[in-house]
């Protein structure tokens, strides 16, 4: 089995030691050389200045490969153009493209009046610039609010037909769940890659939560294996072993890209990256300074 390439997910730090946390991730995980780190944006765009400092600065520190989200919740086409010039101008051309979550409180997603009215418009117009690199998301169980799992991938295509190079999925607990998706999207004439998006279960209960607000079913054996395995004090050893089988898995159907949403906890991610063959050393990330 060759080793997959593989990217992480990381998010904008909030206080000095969440900074600490964020360096120390791309301190353990450079050295696997990612095709990429992506930061991601707050909802409601509550992390935009956020975004664009912790991107530059890991942009500038690691010499690797940054893509920071960017959605167009809350904002003028133009701030949102404005805020992609800010990510290009600080060396950083890689996108995800999102339509983005509203404000935590509100009803749902309601574009800005003088907004894109969706993330189809929104990579139209990055696409439209020439400067950009983009990725888009995609749900290997349909997104929440889609009218059928049909209509999610025909939304999908036309986000790739609208400019993506490439979609990174939610994540899913069992490999089955994105190849039947990756079937489905051949069969519909989407032929951009499609990148599994893993998450590392580093606390079961979050996990769940998570789960239940993106709409990733939790098998019912998964369930009571982690409820045994806490009561055992084995959690951590069921996460490493689960998830690297379903990687395993992934790699043996012809998968040959990861991406791994860290919640900037590197280590269960590298010791799964380790399993799986992806070794090599390069020199890390210098210190800031």
């Amino acid at each position: 089995m060759s080793a997959p390439a593989v990217s992480f997910e990381v998010f904008p730090p909030r206080s000095i030691d969440a900074s600490f946390r964020l360096w120390d991730t791309a301190q353990a995980l450079a050295p696997l050389e990612p095709r990429f780190f992506s930061v991601t944006y707050g909802a409601g765009g509550s992390t935009r200045d956020l975004t664009h400092d912790a991107a530059y600065t890991l942009r500038k520190t690691s010499g690797l490969p940054v893509a920071a989200h960017l959605t167009c919740v809350g904002a003028t086409r133009a701030e949102t153009l404005a805020t992609a010039q800010r990510f290009a101008k600080a060396g950083v051309t890689d996108l995800v493209a999102l339509r983005g979550d509203p404000p935590e409180g509100s009803d749902g997603f309601t574009s800005h009046a003088d907004g894109f009215a969706s993330s189809v418009d929104l990579i139209s117009a990055l696409a439209d610039t020439g400067q950009f690199t983009l990725r888009v998301g995609a749900y290997p169980e349909k997104h929440p609010e889609a009218a059928s799992r049909q209509a999610d991938i025909d939304w999908l295509k036309a986000k790739i037909d609208a400019g993506a190079a490439e979609a990174i999925t939610q994540f899913f607990f069992e490999a089955e769940t994105f190849l039947r998706f990756r079937d489905a999207c051949v069969k519909a004439g989407i032929d951009a890659p499609i990148t599994p998006g893993i998450l590392p279960v580093t606390n079961w209960k979050n996990a769940r939560a998570f789960a239940a607000r993106c709409g990733a079913t939790v098998p019912a054996w998964l369930d009571q294996a982690f409820e045994t395995a806490m009561r055992d004090d084995r959690h951590d050893l069921l996460a490493r072993a689960v998830c690297t089988e379903m990687c395993s898995e992934l790699v043996d159907e012809g998968v040959d890209a990861l991406h791994f949403y860290t919640l900037n906890r590197p280590e269960l991610t590298r010791e799964i990256c380790h399993a799986l063959g992806v070794t090599q050393a390069v020199t890390g990330v210098r210190d800031v300074a």
